[in-house]
């Protein structure tokens, strides 16, 4: 009898529960359905996003490709030794060969600011302008150089790699334009890094030089020491300790 009831019972409790999810699910039914489309929206968006950023991605990087295919493209002089007068691909105007650095970087120019603005923010459009801005360095376009540099740490970030790169970049090319007190002041500024993908012995190296040239011997001193003290094994070391032998002169 009461194993009946028991059973009875647990019937009860179970249509009671049904009965229960039946009335929630239909006074509700509106808002799980805007529910159910809300997720199916997200989801989709989610999808698109991440489809769109893989054809950005790849987009981006084919740019980049074919920018640096102009930019590692050959020089070959004209009348090089068994190139004839001038190469055919350079006469055309081509991204083969080129007859001087300068041509070939002009070439070079408009395909890497094409892939630098088309996904500016992207890792390829940043690797792009950070080689237009050497690029344009190279030509002695300082200015433009160095602003495209600035707008890749900023992209990048500074305490990326790319934003260190362009750091020294753009401080390469401020002591080029005869900007040395800037340049010293950034050289000083990462000579102090912590980072491994940074050469501070070659940035120790240009510190020294800018202060020679500013006529700071002092300075230029105490950054061929730290070079010879701090990285022996340094390929710079040897002219570093030279250097210091003619400052004693």
């Amino acid at each position: 009898m009461k194993r009946k009831e028991r059973h009875h019972l647990q019937q009860n409790e179970l249509a009671h529960t049904l009965e229960t999810a039946r009335e929630f699910f239909e006074t509700r039914q509106r808002q799980i359905a805007g529910v159910a489309i809300g997720l199916v929206v997200i989801l989709v968006a989610v999808i698109g996003f991440s489809l769109y950023r893989q054809q950005t991605a790849s987009r981006g990087s084919e740019l980049l490709a074919e920018a640096m295919v102009a930019l590692n493209a050959r020089v070959v002089p004209a009348g090089a030794p068994g190139q004839g007068e001038v190469p055919a691909a350079a006469a055309l105007g081509a991204t083969g060969t080129f007859a001087t650095e300068e041509a070939k970087l002009n070439a070079a120019l408009p395909k890497l600011k094409a892939a630098a603005d088309a996904y500016p923010d992207s890792t390829a459009g940043i690797t792009a302008r950070y080689h237009l801005a050497g690029a344009l360095a190279t030509l002695g376009r300082h200015q433009e150089a160095m602003q495209a540099f600035d707008d890749v740490t900023a992209r990048a970030g500074g305490s990326s790699l790319y934003g260190r790169m362009a750091r020294l970049g753009k401080a390469d090319t401020q002591a080029h334009s005869g900007q040395l007190d800037a340049a010293i002041a950034a050289w000083k500024d990462l000579s102090t890094t912590t980072a491994d993908d940074l050469p501070v012995d070659a940035i120790l190296m240009e510190l020294a030089r800018a202060y020679i040239q500013k006529g700071n011997t002092e300075e230029a001193r105490k950054a061929f020491t730290q070079i010879v003290d701090q990285h022996p094994n340094s390929p710079y070391s040897a002219e570093a300790r030279a250097e210091l032998e003619n400052l004693k002169g």
